[in-house]
C-alpha cells in the first residue's frame, strides 16, 4: 500500500467514539515519530491547521512551535481568536508575527486576481522562513494536509504555501490528518475541544479578503470588506443562517456609485452580498435569504461601514458565476 493511500480498512470518522479512537492512534505515532525533537507548524486559525495544532499540543506540548501570520487580509476578530485559544487557553508555544504592513505594501497598486495571488503566497514563504530560520532544533514541519488535498495536488498542501520553503531547512513531514476528509477533521476537533466557532469555520480562501477587495487592495476599502463581512456573519448567526449556509462572504468591488447620506449627496463603495450552497463546490446555489433580512443587514451595512453607500445581492448561481468574485 502506498503511503499517500487511504486505507480501505479505514472507517468513517462519524462518532465521538470514532474520533477519540483516531486522536488516541494519532498521539502515539505523532510520540513515536518526533520524540523530544521539536515541530514547526503555521498556524492560520483556519480548521485544519487548528485541528493539527491541537494534537500535537497534546502529543509534545510546547515542543510544538505554532507561527501565526497576520497578513491583515484575516477576517474579523480571527488573530485575536488564534491568540486567546492556543496562547491562553492551550498553552501553545506560539509566535505572532504582525506583518500587515509588509503584505499589503507589496499588494499596493496590484488589481490582477492572480498576481495578487502570488504576491500573497510568496512572502507569506518568506515570512515563515524568516521565522523558521530564528528557530533552533526544528526537524520537523506540521501540515494541515487532509485526503482531498492528496487527491487534488500532491501531498503538500500548497495553498499554505509552506510546501515552498528552501530544502536547505530539510524539515521532515508530519501530517496527522492526511487521510481524512473535512467533515471528519471537524469531529476531531471537536473531541479535542476546539471552539465551534473554529471548528466549523466555514471556507475561506488562501488569499483571504485579499480577493474579496476586488481589484487593486486599498486599506480603507480592505476594512470595508472585514466589517461588512462581519455584519454579516453576526446577522446570519442570529437569524439561524449559520450552518445551514455553506458559505457567505461580503465583496467590496473598486468602483464608487453616487448616493445619499445626512442630506448631502456622496460617492461610495457598493457591498455586494454573496450567500451558496453547496456539496463539492464544483457547483452552486443561491441561498434563498429573507427579503426582510436583506433589509436589516443593508441598513446595518450602510450605517456602520464608513465608504459604504450601497448593498447589493448576487444572485447567480455556479456555473455561471463562480463562488469567489476572484
Amino acid at each position: 500500500m502506498q503511503n499517500n493511500v487511504r486505507p480501505e480498512t479505514m472507517e468513517r470518522i462519524t462518532t465521538p467514539a470514532l474520533a477519540q479512537a483516531f486522536i488516541q492512534e494519532q498521539l502515539a505515532a505523532i510520540k513515536a515519530q518526533v520524540g523530544d525533537k521539536k515541530v514547526l507548524l503555521a498556524l492560520s486559525g483556519g480548521v485544519d491547521s487548528s485541528v493539527v495544532a491541537a494534537l500535537l499540543i497534546k502529543a509534545i506540548g510546547r515542543n510544538l512551535v505554532c507561527v501565526h501570520v497576520n497578513h491583515g487580509l484575516l477576517r474579523k476578530g480571527e488573530p485575536e481568536q488564534v491568540i486567546q485559544v492556543f496562547r491562553n487557553e492551550m498553552n501553545a508555544n506560539l509566535i505572532y508575527v504582525d506583518a500587515v504592513d509588509r503584505f499589503l505594501d507589496k499588494l499596493a497598486g496590484v488589481s490582477d486576481p492572480e498576481q495578487k495571488r502570488k504576491i500573497i503566497g510568496a512572502e507569506f514563504i518568506r515570512v515563515f522562513e524568516e521565522e523558521a530560520r530564528k528557530q533552533e532544533g526544528i526537524e520537523f514541519l506540521a501540515q494541515g494536509t487532509i485526503y482531498p488535498d492528496i487527491l487534488e495536488s500532491g501531498p503538500v498542501k500548497a495553498h499554505h504555501n509552506v510546501g515552498g520553503l528552501p530544502e536547505d531547512l530539510k524539515f521532515e513531514l508530519v501530517e496527522p490528518l492526511k487521510f481524512l476528509f473535512k467533515d471528519e477533521v471537524r469531529v476531531v476537533g471537536h473531541e479535542l475541544g476546539l471552539p465551534d466557532g473554529m471548528v466549523y469555520r466555514q471556507p475561506f480562501p488562501g488569499p483571504g479578503l485579499g480577493v474579496r477587495c476586488v481589484g487593486a487592495i486599498t486599506r480603507d476599502r480592505l476594512e470595508a470588506v472585514r466589517e461588512s463581512d462581519a455584519i454579516l456573519r453576526e446577522e446570519f448567526k442570529k437569524n439561524g443562517l449559520e450552518g445551514r449556509v455553506w458559505q457567505y462572504f461580503t465583496i467590496v468591488p473598486d468602483f464608487k456609485t453616487v448616493g445619499v447620506k445626512d442630506n448631502k449627496r456622496c460617492f461610495e463603495w457598493p457591498v455586494v452580498l454573496r450567500a451558496v450552497n453547496t456539496r463539492d463546490a464544483m457547483t452552486a446555489t443561491v441561498e434563498d435569504v429573507p427579503f426582510a433580512l436583506l433589509q436589516h443587514i443593508t441598513q446595518r451595512i450602510t450605517a456602520e461601514v464608513p465608504g459604504v453607500n450601497r448593498v447589493l445581492f448576487d444572485l447567480t448561481p455556479k456555473p455561471t458565476g463562480t463562488i469567489e468574485w476572484e
